[in-house]
C-alpha cells in the first residue's frame, strides 16, 4: 500500500469536482476504483474516466492493465481527458 495524489486535469477535473486527491492504494486500478466510490454522485466522473489515459510518476500507463500498474509512496497519477486540437 503506499500513498501519493491523484491531479485531474480539463474534463476529468470538472467530472471529479477537484484538481486532486490523496490515494492509498498499491496499483492503479485500486486507486481509481476507491476514486469511483468517493465520486459516485457525481455521475460524469466514471463516463470521463473511461476515456481517459494516465500517467503514473510521469510515465504513460498506456496499455497495461491497471491492476498491473503498481503506484509508489509519495508518487503521482495524472488522469488526463481525450484533447481537442491539433494541426490541420
Amino acid at each position: 500500500m503506499a500513498s501519493g495524489t491523484i491531479r485531474y486535469w480539463a474534463a476529468a477535473k470538472a467530472a471529479a469536482g477537484l484538481a486532486e486527491e490523496k490515494y492509498d492504494a498499491a496499483t492503479l486500478a485500486d486507486a481509481l476504483a476507491d476514486a469511483r466510490v468517493r465520486h459516485t454522485a457525481r455521475p460524469d466522473f466514471e463516463r470521463v474516466l473511461l476515456r481517459c489515459s494516465f500517467l503514473v510518476d510521469g510515465a504513460p500507463v498506456g496499455t497495461r492493465a491497471h491492476d498491473a500498474v503498481p503506484l509508489s509512496e509519495g508518487g503521482t497519477v495524472e488522469v488526463l481527458p481525450p484533447f481537442a486540437g491539433g494541426a490541420r
